[in-house]
């Protein structure tokens, strides 16, 4: 089962932003989907395994904003088509 980890992030305020926290985390880690959200200050991320927080950190850090709440949870992806 995949997980979802949405990150509270600070300081976004346009698109580059958000692709600049982005590719921070596809280089950093091995994720499946990462979207961020300079409006709603927050980083989606659905990856297979757990990532660690320590690590979140020092990526986020590195970008230039301040990450302000970790939070993961199981991540049941959704199916399309007829068999699902």
């Amino acid at each position: 089962m995949a997980i979802r980890t949405v990150l509270g992030i600070e300081g976004m305020a346009c698109q580059m932003c958000e692709a600049h926290v982005n590719e921070a985390i596809r280089k950093g880690f091995d994720v499946a989907s990462v979207k961020s959200n300079r409006k709603k200050r927050q980083c989606v991320i659905v990856s297979e395994q757990e990532l660690d927080r320590d690590r979140i950190a020092d990526v986020v850090a590195n970008t230039g904003y301040e990450l302000t709440s970790i939070a993961s949870e199981p991540y049941q992806r959704k199916r399309f088509g007829l068999f699902g």
